[in-house]
């Protein structure tokens, strides 16, 4: 999915590449983050690459991982280009998905599960009931023991964390009246209803959040 945030980029990649500033920006924060709580995982699923720029960062720094991109199909194209340009051996073809085509996680073909998840500016675009769906159908793809870490923007017992979010809020909803920034406190519901329990949950630059999750008791 696209990311959230605008800018003039630096070493601007081949226009036949998709490209999000905000990609850039936030990619190093977000890692160490995911050193920290995906350091024993071997393979990580992420709901909605986007542009493909998170995963050839995130797996040409942890070449322990093996990432798997996914998408609506309609992105699949763009993510291609940049894991064809970067070569990785930890980063096989993306995928499609259903939950970011607006329906629940499809269980995984012969049981295939990943050790952790990774989800960046996906909650806000997808609509609440694909959001319930997502976290309702995500233990089906989890190892005992896996990680979930969801970055974005979030809201705080209803309350914007600031004038830039509520700002946000407004331009998704305007766009798409299903989209719109969430509660993390019922995104922590919805993950607990899941088997999950709420590790940490990290500032980030520019009013964001990466919320962590650990699969099972």
């Amino acid at each position: 999915m696209t990311a959230r945030g605008t800018g003039n980029a630096v070493d601007k990649p081949a226009v036949d590449k998709p490209f999000a500033p905000a990609c850039e920006r936030n990619r190093d924060p977000i890692l160490d983050v995911l050193m920290r709580h995906f350091d024993g995982a071997r393979s990580v699923l992420e709901i909605g690459s986007g542009t493909g720029q998170h995963a050839v960062h995130f797996a040409a720094a942890m070449p322990s991982w093996a990432w798997q991109c996914s998408d609506h199909p309609d992105a699949l194209p763009g993510i291609r280009a940049w894991l064809d340009e970067a070569a990785l051996p930890n980063t096989p073809p993306p995928i499609p998905l259903q939950s970011v085509a607006g329906e629940g996680l499809r269980p995984p073909a012969e049981g295939r599960c990943f050790d952790a998840v990774f989800s960046a500016n996906t909650l806000h675009i997808m609509g609440w009931p694909e959001v319930e769906a997502l976290f309702a159908d995500l233990p089906h793809w989890l190892a005992p023991d896996a990680r979930v870490a969801v970055y974005g923007p979030f809201n705080r017992q209803g309350r914007y964390t600031s004038d830039s979010n509520a700002e946000f809020d407004a331009w998704l909803k305007a766009r798409d009246g299903r989209s719109g920034l969430r509660d993390i406190e019922a995104v922590d519901a919805l993950a607990r209803r899941a088997g999950l329990s709420l590790v940490e949950d990290v500032a980030m630059p520019a009013h964001n959040r990466c919320v962590v999750w650990r699969h099972g008791s």
